[in-house]
């Protein structure tokens, strides 16, 4: 898994770019999905470190603040789709 970290986190955030893109040219509700799947390769990415505290304790700050902006953003996608 180590070995595979920093792939997982650009396919992450490179699927975020694309759901907001999506939701912009298309829909909310189209975006939405790759949001959520970027979200959640993220989310696996940081929970890994998290474990291994001590070895990405830097990075991992750097996580939490990363991953709240996203997740505010999600929210507003999905508030802005109704």
């Amino acid at each position: 898994m180590k070995r595979y970290l920093k792939e997982l986190e650009l396919a992450s955030a490179l699927l975020l770019v694309i759901g907001v893109i999506l939701s912009m040219v298309k829909s909310y509700a189209i975006g939405a999905w790759p949001c959520g799947v970027g979200l959640l390769m993220f989310l696996a990415v940081f929970l890994y470190k998290a474990f291994h505290w001590k070895e990405y304790e830097r990075e991992n700050k750097q996580y939490i603040v990363i991953l709240l902006i996203c997740i505010f953003l999600l929210i507003i996608q999905m508030v802005m789709a109704k």
